[in-house]
C-alpha cells in the first residue's frame, strides 16, 4: 500500500442491526486498521439500528436510502460521499443493483457477498427478477464471496461459482471472547430471569419467519411434557416477537419461555445455556453457531445449516425439521449439559476451518486495495 490516502469502503446493507452478517462486519470493522480503511455504509432503513452509533464512533458514516432499486440513489451516494475504491454488498440479488451503480461511477472493485441459501419470494416474477439479477452480479461484480457453497451457489448459480471472480470467504469471528463468561454475570442473570436449577434450552435470532420459532415452541412442548425444569431462553427480537409470546400463552408454555429482547452481554448468554438448539428453515451459515460452538455448547441443528458451519469439535448434531419434534426433544436431553471445556480443541477447530479475523481481513484488504 504505497499511497498513504485511505482506502474508502462502501458497503451496502439492510440495516446495521445485531444480526450475523452486521456482526461479521463489525468485527471486521473492529479489528481492520481504520488509518488505511474507512468504511461507509448504506442502509435500507430509516430507523436507528442497532450498531449506527458504534460506526460512527469508529470513524464511519451510515448513510440512511429508502429505494431499493433505485441504481441512480446509489450512484449519486457514489459520487456525494466518495470517491470509493471499493463497493462492497451483502444484500442478496439487490447485489446487482449496487454494483451496476458502482461500476457507472467508475469504482474498480465491485464486491457481491453471499449470505444466505433461500428466500420465500419464489413467484414467477420474482424468480424472473432473480435471474436477471444474478447475471447483473457476475456481470458487473469483480469478486464474488460467500459464506457457504450453498450460499455461492444460490445467489451467483452453478456457473458463477465456477467463475474465476468467486471464492469462499469464512464467517469471520472473534471467538476467543465466547471461550468463559464472569461466573459471577452468569449467576446474576440467572438469578434475574429465575433459570437457576433449570435446563436452559438456548436460541439466538431475530423472530422472523426463517428463524422457525414456532417449531422451537413445539419442541418445547415435549420437552416440559417430560421434566418441569425446562426453560427455553430466546435472545433476540423481531416482528414475529409478539406473535410467539401469544401462541406460547396459548399453548400454556409462557412459563418456561424467558424473552430476554436483543443482548450486549451475548457471551454471557450462551454461557448460561446448556444447549443450543438452531432449527432455521434456511440459513447462509449461522455466525451464532460458531459463538455457541466457540463457548463449548452442543448444537442441535436443522439440515438447513450449511456443513460450512460445523467446527468438527463433537458439538454439532443435525435433525430434519420433517421429523417429529419428540426427536429433538430427545436430543435436546440426551445432550444438554455435555460441553466443551478444552480451549485448546475448540481453537484447533477455528483454525482448521479458516475462521480467523486476522486471515480474512488479509484476504479483504489485498481485494481493496487492489484498485490502485
Amino acid at each position: 500500500m504505497k499511497n498513504s490516502k485511505p482506502y474508502k469502503v462502501l458497503h451496502v446493507v439492510g440495516a446495521m442491526n445485531q444480526a450475523g452478517t452486521e456482526t461479521m462486519l463489525m468485527n471486521i470493522y473492529r479489528n481492520i486498521d481504520r488509518k488505511k480503511f474507512k468504511f461507509d455504509f448504506v442502509s435500507y432503513s430509516k430507523d436507528d439500528a442497532y450498531y449506527d452509533n458504534e460506526i460512527k464512533e469508529l470513524g464511519g458514516r451510515v448513510i440512511k436510502l429508502t429505494k431499493t432499486q433505485s441504481i441512480k440513489e446509489i450512484y449519486t451516494v457514489i459520487k456525494d460521499y466518495g470517491p470509493y475504491d471499493a463497493v462492497h454488498s451483502h444484500t442478496l440479488f439487490h447485489c446487482g443493483i449496487a454494483n451496476i451503480a458502482a461500476k457507472l461511477a467508475d469504482v474498480k472493485i465491485r464486491i457481491a457477498h453471499a449470505h444466505t441459501t433461500f428466500n420465500k419470494s419464489d413467484n414467477y416474477i420474482r424468480k424472473g427478477y432473480y435471474h436477471f439479477m444474478r447475471k447483473a452480479i457476475t456481470v458487473f461484480s469483480t469478486h464474488l464471496l460467500a459464506c457457504s457453497q450453498e450460499a455461492g451457489t444460490y445467489l451467483y448459480g452453478e456457473k458463477g461459482i465456477k467463475d474465476s471472480k468467486y471464492s469462499y470467504f469464512p464467517n469471520l469471528i472473534n471467538y476467543s471472547k465466547f471461550f468463559e463468561a464472569p461466573k459471577r454475570e452468569i449467576l446474576k442473570f440467572k438469578s434475574e430471569v429465575d433459570i437457576e436449577n433449570n435446563i436452559v434450552v438456548g436460541h439466538v435470532g431475530r423472530f422472523i419467519e426463517s428463524k422457525n420459532h414456532l417449531f422451537l415452541l413445539e419442541i418445547l412442548y415435549h420437552l416440559v411434557s417430560r421434566k418441569e425444569n425446562i426453560q427455553l431462553l430466546l435472545v433476540g427480537d423481531g416482528k414475529l416477537r409478539a406473535q410467539i409470546e401469544r401462541i406460547a400463552i396459548e399453548k400454556g408454555l409462557i412459563k418456561n419461555i424467558r424473552f430476554v429482547g436483543v443482548r450486549d452481554d451475548i457471551h454471557t448468554m450462551f454461557h448460561s445455556m446448556d444447549i443450543f438448539v438452531f432449527p432455521s428453515i434456511y440459513e447462509g451459515l449461522g455466525l451464532v453457531l460458531l459463538e455457541a460452538q466457540a463457548s463449548g455448547l452442543p448444537c442441535i441443528v436443522s439440515e438447513a445449516i450449511q456443513p460450512e458451519a460445523n467446527l468438527g469439535i463433537d458439538l454439532f448434531s443435525t435433525l430434519s425439521l420433517k421429523g417429529n419434534p419428540s426427536n429433538w426433544a430427545n436430543k435436546i436431553l440426551e445432550l444438554a449439559g455435555k460441553r466443551e471445556k478444552d480451549v485448546s480443541k475448540i481453537i484447533k477447530g477455528f483454525e482448521k476451518s479458516g475462521y480467523s479475523i486476522d486471515k480474512g481481513i488479509s484476504k479483504l484488504t489485498e481485494i481493496y486495495s487492489a484498485s490502485r
